[in-house]
């Protein structure tokens, strides 16, 4: 009998009594067949070229990742081409979901190779090990799909110059890892997604229209895409019907009957084993934190968000008050370590961000109970405004900024208008819808931050009503904005961590009523200043009527108007409304206010330069 690469096996008895004879090459356990369609990734040559060594080689191979990025499907591939091209002569598959299961199968191998039918399990184990160890034939040891580390403990195939061992697993233990070669595995690229969509579908009826752009949607995870690619099949659809589909359904209704390739779990099924798993290893902790991250930036979510003062709150609302930081931290780093997240540190900040697909985030976010969502989303709001630096002057806080705001836009797209009411059900706009707008024009991008408070001036009149005091103050930001072009600086009465704009300012930019270096343009150089000083007297038609001529606000918006008038070139009109204004704050704010004085330093600073830009006079 002839076996690979041409050598003589001859019938090895090792029944005994009655056993049947086994002959190498000898397989125990069944190899998954090979996806329809599947695509070939790097992580192919990696694996090959890793197993294929030389004797000082790492002889275990780890390969981990997430689920449903097709872990099985490298290590099966694997063991079909050696197989096939006769360069083993013994291979075992092993489901390794169970310490039940690994045993299962190594006493079958056992029994089979040395003809002993072991009561123990674990006798039978050992005899296994043994035996590899001491066999000069060529084997590899796939370990399909380790659950829990632990399982595996005493029963780690040994290290040999002919052996080989792969396991997959969505785990990143230290001690999984420890003396063995991890092989990262993500998902597609846009190559290999948009190749695998055209190879399942085709083009027939224009079935593959948006066909990049769902791939997109599903995050290029293999299982998503083969098993929409089924459901399009099923159904007759286009890529573009899916969509359509996916973004008014649920995850969990998008499926095909049958799954595609003889996969046994739904997309959501994949995931809500590892979250139930999780939540269970850290006390309910890690579903709180990744609830919170499924209504966050994808794509980088600054880890430090999770063990904020706001975010402890939370925990500690719902799980009871021995939640700490580190307990916090522990838990934010085992959805690393469970396959959930990805930890990465930004290279230019040092900044630790968490990533976690969107396909898990919306596993989550449809698993969220509907009267918790509005505490998740002032939850998650609170902790990116406790994160917010107070002046974004440097690299760092520039760059951290620009990781809230794309946070933020993601929270307010995720919410809906959860961040327009109170968790106590009072419409009441969350101070970060101003922060996020205010930061762009901070730094310069005015034109972005005007466009920000358009957009929230609509969103406030449709949720709010056009008399809110909320709306009153978008409007107010959008009035300021629309006038500026160049670096800003922030309202002195916000801070980071305040869950609210404070009463004796109002969130957003600087206004001319508050700043007491006005009157000048913030980098020098001129805006939309009458069209500012135009909105501005539009909103104070509105707030006579609904807050009367001696309120704070009313009077702010006159300080306002009057020093847009004087930065559009009339500084003679500026001084006699800066004079009407003063005459009201005196009235109603008395003399040694600090809105009082500010209206008469810009009184001190227009006079004597009428029809003139003047330069900062300096206090």
């Amino acid at each position: 009998m002839t076996g690979p690469a041409g050598i003589f096996n001859a019938p090895v008895n090792v029944g005994g009594a009655g056993r049947p004879v086994v002959s190498f090459p000898h397989q125990v356990g069944a190899v998954p067949r090979l996806a329809h369609g599947r695509q070939p990734r790097p992580a192919d040559g990696l694996l090959a070229t890793a197993v294929g060594g030389g004797g000082t080689t790492v002889v275990c191979q780890v390969l981990a990742g997430m689920g449903g990025v097709g872990k099985t499907q490298l290590a099966a591939n694997l063991a079909t081409q050696l197989w096939q091209t006769g360069q083993l002569d013994l291979l075992v598959w092993v489901t390794a979901s169970s310490r039940t299961t690994i045993l299962d199968t190594y006493s079958r191998a056992a029994a089979d190779l040395t003809g002993v039918e072991d009561q123990d399990p674990q006798h039978a184990a050992d005899r296994l090990r043994a035996w590899l160890a001491a066999t000069g034939r060529r084997w590899l040891v796939v370990l399909d799909d380790i659950t829990h580390p632990t399982d595996l403990t005493g029963l780690w195939p040994p290290d040999t110059a002919t052996g080989r061992t792969v396991a997959t697993t969505r785990r990143r233990d230290t001690a999984l890892l420890a003396g063995r070669r991890l092989i990262d595995v993500g998902v597609f690229t846009t190559a290999e997604a948009h190749a695998y969509l055209i190879g399942q579908l085709g083009d027939t009826n224009n079935r593959l229209d948006e066909a990049d752009e769902l791939a997109g949607d599903l995050g290029y995870l293999p299982i998503a895409l083969a098993q929409a690619a089924a459901y399009i099949l099923d159904r007759d659809l286009t890529c573009a019907a899916y969509r359509t589909r996916l973004h008014r359904r649920r995850l969990d209704r998008l499926h095909p009957d049958t799954l595609p390739d003889e996969q046994q779990q739904t997309v959501t099924e994949t995931w809500a084993l590892s979250i139930i798993q999780a939540d269970a290893a850290t006390d309910h902790l890690a579903g709180q934190i990744l609830r919170l991250a499924a209504l966050l930036d994808a794509n980088g979510i600054p880890t430090d968000l999770f063990t904020t003062t706001a975010a402890l709150d939370y925990y500690r609302h719902t799980l009871g008050p021995d939640v700490d930081a580190d307990a916090a931290a522990d838990a934010t780093r085992a959805l690393y370590r469970l396959g959930l997240a990805d930890a990465t540190r930004d290279p230019d900040t040092g900044i630790t961000l968490v990533r976690v697909h969107a396909l898990v985030q919306r596993v989550v976010t449809e698993a969220t109970p509907d009267d918790q969502r509005q505490a998740f989303a002032h939850a998650a709001a609170d902790a990116i405004m406790e994160l917010w630096p107070d002046i974004e002057h440097d690299s760092l806080t520039a760059r951290l900024g620009r990781l809230l705001r794309t946070n933020t836009t993601a929270l307010t797209v995720a919410v809906g208008d959860h961040l327009w009411h109170s968790c106590q059900g009072e419409l009441d706009a969350h101070v970060l819808l101003y922060r996020a707008g205010d930061s762009q024009g901070e730094i310069g991008q005015v034109v972005a931050a005007r466009n920000h408070y358009q957009q929230l001036a609509a969103d406030a009149a449709q949720i709010l009503g056009p008399d809110h005091p909320d709306t009153l103050r978008i409007r107010h930001n959008l009035a300021y904005w629309r006038g500026k072009r160049g670096r800003g600086r922030r309202c002195p009465g916000i801070r980071g961590g305040a869950r609210r704009p404070a009463a004796a300012c109002q969130p957003g930019p600087p206004r001319h009523a508050d700043h007491p270096q006005q009157p000048r343009l913030l980098a020098g150089e001129a805006g939309d200043a009458a069209g500012a000083a135009e909105a501005f007297e539009e909103m104070l038609a509105d707030r006579l009527r609904v807050l009367g001529s001696d309120h704070p606000d009313t009077l702010r918006t006159r300080h306002n108007i009057a020093g847009w008038r004087a930065e559009a070139g009339d500084a003679a009109g500026a001084v006699q409304a800066f004079e009407e204004v003063l005459a009201g704050r005196l009235r109603v704010l008395g003399s040694d206010h600090p809105d009082t004085l500010r209206t008469r330093h810009n009184i001190a600073a227009w006079r004597g330069r009428r029809g003139t830009r003047p330069a900062l006079p300096r206090r």
